[in-house]
C-alpha cells in the first residue's frame, strides 16, 4: 500500500495521507527495510533520495516495534507473517494491503485485513476532504 501511495496519485496516496495526520501508524524495521529494498526496484523507479525520504516519513510518523512470530500463520508466503506480527504486536485495529494471501484471511487475531478502499469507508466521512 505504502509503495502504490509513492508512485500513485489515488486512493492509496489519499489514505496515507489521511492516517499519518489522524491515526496512529505502526510499522517495524523489517517492514522498512522491506519498502526501502522494494522501493530500489527498477520497475518502482525511485531514486536512493526519494526512497530514503519516504521511509524517513514512515519511520518518523508510526510507532516502531518488534514484530509477534506466528510461524506458520500464512503458509502461502511466510514472509507476510511479519506484517501480521507487527500489527498485533502494536496492537492494530487495521491492517491495509493489497496482498492476496493476507486479504483472504480477512483478520487475525483481532486485527481487521482490508483494502485501500475498504480502509478509506471505514474513515469518518466528516473527516475525509471532497474531490
Amino acid at each position: 500500500m505504502l509503495v502504490s501511495a509513492f508512485v500513485g496519485h489515488g486512493k492509496p496516496r489519499r489514505l496515507i495521507s489521511e492516517l499519518v495526520k489522524r491515526h496512529e501508524l505502526v510499522t517495524s524495521s523489517q517492514l522498512l527495510a522491506e519498502l526501502a529494498d522494494v522501493l530500489s526496484r527498477e520497475k518502482i523507479n525511485a531514486t536512493p533520495e526519494q526512497a530514503d525520504k519516504l521511509v524517513s516519513l514512515i519511520a518518523r510518523a508510526a510507532t516502531t516495534v518488534a514484530p509477534q512470530r506466528f510461524p506458520g500463520a500464512v503458509p502461502e508466503d511466510p514472509d507476510d507473517e511479519v506484517v501480521l506480527g507487527t500489527a498485533c504486536r502494536g496492537r492494530a485495529s487495521h491492517v491495509v494491503t493489497g496482498d492476496r494471501h493476507l486479504l483472504e484471511m480477512k483478520g487475525f487475531r483481532g486485527v481487521r485485513i482490508v483494502t485501500v478502499a475498504e480502509m478509506l469507508d471505514l474513515l469518518p466521512k466528516g473527516r475525509r476532504r471532497r474531490r
